[in-house]
């Protein structure tokens, strides 16, 4: 083999064996068993990074769904999140894998409480009926609903799903 080629081989295979090793969500493909880890960050009212073997792992909550930040209570939703787990110690309980690598989970509060229960009960979140068949979530909703708190005190809320699908996002903020 010249040098050039053995060169471009051993370039690549570096390439390679550095991206897998970046990507956690590639090494945590087939692993969904529960673990424990601080909370670390918070994305958003429905995504959270927590502990796992000394780096952050992005993890959506199962079954529920948010405003997004440009929604109205987007920031309310982010807030309370924060609020129930930032900087504490959390069980994942991890049910699937979604699109963009991010482990999907019920996350378990250190006092026992179902953290995406908890954003639901609140009412900053919807159940996300197309993944969810939970009838906990869907009675502590219309529980929510009932009493108008949250996102249940608008006439009309836009439900996330619908308004990420919207092409002028920014006019409904307006």
């Amino acid at each position: 083999m010249n040098p050039k080629n053995r060169s471009f081989i051993l370039v690549f295979v570096f390439i390679v064996v550095s991206f897998i090793l970046s990507e956690p969500s590639l090494c945590l493909a087939k692993d969904l068993s529960s673990w424990t880890g601080k909370v670390v960050g918070v994305s958003d009212g429905d995504t959270i990074t927590v502990m796992k073997d000394g780096r952050g792992i992005k993890v959506r909550l199962s079954e529920i769904d948010c405003p997004e930040s440009g929604q109205p209570f987007g920031a309310r939703a982010k807030q309370l999140t924060s609020d129930l787990c930032f900087g504490k110690v959390v069980t994942v309980k991890p049910t699937d894998m979604d699109r963009y690598g991010r482990i999907v989970a019920h996350v378990i509060l250190p006092d026992k409480r179902n953290l995406n229960e908890e954003i639901v009960k609140s009412g900053l979140a919807w159940q996300y009926k197309r993944y969810s068949k939970s009838q906990r979530l869907e009675r502590l909703e219309a529980e929510a609903r009932k009493a108008k708190i949250g996102i249940w005190s608008m006439p009309n809320p836009i439900p996330p799903w619908d308004w990420r699908r919207t092409p002028s996002k920014k006019e409904k903020t307006k």
